[in-house]
């Protein structure tokens, strides 16, 4: 896990998260360029993404999975990549489902 938040820490892609505590949650283990869904319509929000690669880290439950799969979609229409890396290593390594609770997961592991 170390590894993988160092390599969060130091990824220069725009990290799509749900909502504001998500964006806290990450922002307090040093990662930077987090961009929260906002409120407005998903169609608005994916409009204005101008990435050329992005890392998608809605929450691990139904709804952050049929979340996600929208986005991708919709970001792979407009030729922006998304790397799956970091979703996939927490679904394989991490016992956690919302991204908020990434600190606290973190510390009780002893990664922080």
């Amino acid at each position: 896990m170390k590894e993988w938040l160092e390599k969060l820490r130091n990824s220069r892609k725009l990290i799509i998260v749900e909502g504001k505590k998500d964006k806290a949650a990450l922002e307090k283990l040093g990662v930077k360029n987090v961009l929260p869904i906002s409120r407005k319509p998903l169609y608005s929000f994916i409009e204005g993404i101008d990435a050329e690669e992005v890392i998608i880290l809605t929450d691990l439950d139904r709804t952050g999975k049929r979340l996600y799969s929208i986005i991708k979609h919709n970001l792979q229409l407009k030729g922006i990549k998304v790397d799956n890396y970091f979703r996939e290593y927490l679904f394989k390594n991490a016992k956690i489902t919302p991204i908020e609770g990434l600190v606290h997961y973190l510390k009780k592991e002893g990664v922080i």
